[in-house]
């Protein structure tokens, strides 16, 4: 298979450990994932949850960033409508004057948190009504290229630093409307499957047959993101996906717990708009991973793995790049600069 492979990370908490720990395994995580030969890594932004410790993806990039060497390293994404373009602008220049070539900035919509958490992190109590929030994505991406018409209210705010080169902008999407943003200002997509309620496959082809070409993206470009479990059986992947999918029916509430060994029953309702884990051996995860790919005409997978057991996690994505073929030149690059420096 010749799929681009990415890596979406959570930073999921397991149950008997800290947040501290979680992030440590993000970064760890990162570092293993370059080695496996995965293209870029995105980590999300949550508030207020204690199973998910990933509120700041800003800060969380840059230590993944120093860690690694090739990697491109992002979010997925900066929830835009809680900030100001100019605060998100700076901070994803800040970390391209720092890494070059390396950084995507990859923005949504949705709170991330519930709505008390949401009005808490807006400035006097409110979050950014959602009408507005396409003249956010539009002054972001100016300040980020450097670019503010004349007639922008802010004309003559630069954001700084000036990196050599600017983070890669992308429109994270659940929804047709946050597609269709992404068409219109001629920004990749990014579309996020494992959340999506709506088929998304008709969306991404009205995204193509829509897209308006800009200078940062001439063409249309497709990421998809989905849930996987990877483990050597189908039994295994099973036993660990049971206590992800009791964690999902208790609604996202606390740690991910630690599995049952397959003693008790779990409950397979799930919250709705969550769809369900791709789990089995490697060859039948890559095979519906693929079946995806394949739908959406997309250029690059992006998949996002929770359980409670890290080295679980790690073994999963090197099922995964062992199945996809990723280069191992990319292994033996990294793990030769990783023994000499």
């Amino acid at each position: 298979m010749s799929t681009r492979l990415s890596v979406l990370d959570q930073s999921p908490v397991p149950e008997g450990s800290t947040p501290g720990d979680a992030l440590r395994n993000t970064v760890d995580l990162a570092r293993r994932c370059e080695a496996m030969g995965y293209h870029r890594y995105w980590v999300a932004e949550h508030h207020g949850m204690t199973g998910l410790a990933g509120s700041s993806p800003e800060a969380l990039i840059g230590s993944i960033a120093g860690a690694t060497r090739r990697l491109r390293v992002g979010s997925g994404g900066v929830m835009l409508t809680h900030y100001a373009p100019l605060k998100v602008a700076e901070s994803f220049c800040v970390l391209a004057s720092l890494y070059p070539g390396r950084i995507d900035l990859g923005v949504g919509r949705a709170p991330g948190s519930d709505h008390l958490t949401a009005a808490a992190l807006a400035r006097g109590g409110a979050r950014t009504a959602l009408e507005n929030y396409p003249n956010q994505i539009q002054e972001l991406v100016h300040l980020v290229d450097d670019t503010l018409p004349a007639d922008s209210p802010i004309q003559g705010v630069r954001a700084t630093p000036r990196p050599e080169e600017p983070p890669e902008v992308w429109m994270l999407a659940s929804s047709p409307d946050s597609a269709a943003f992404a068409a219109h200002f001629g920004l990749p997509l990014g579309w996020a499957d494992f959340i999506a309620q709506v088929d998304g496959a008709p969306v991404v082809d009205a995204y193509r047959r829509q897209f308006r070409p800009s200078a940062r993206c001439p063409e249309p470009r497709v990421l998809v993101c989905a849930s996987a479990v990877v483990a050597d059986t189908d039994g295994e992947a099973e036993a660990i996906v049971a206590s992800v999918r009791a964690w999902r029916a208790a609604g996202l509430r606390g740690p991910i717990p630690a599995g049952s060994g397959g003693s008790t029953p779990v409950p397979l309702t799930v919250r709705p708009g969550r769809r369900s884990i791709a789990n089995g051996s490697p060859g039948r995860v890559a095979e519906q991973l693929q079946g995806m790919v394949d739908g959406f005409g997309a250029e690059e997978l992006m998949v996002v793995t929770i359980c409670h057991d890290h080295e679980a996690r790690v073994h999963s994505y090197e099922l995964l790049a062992a199945e996809f073929g990723l280069p191992t030149s990319a292994v033996q690059a990294t793990s030769t600069v990783e023994a000499t420096g």
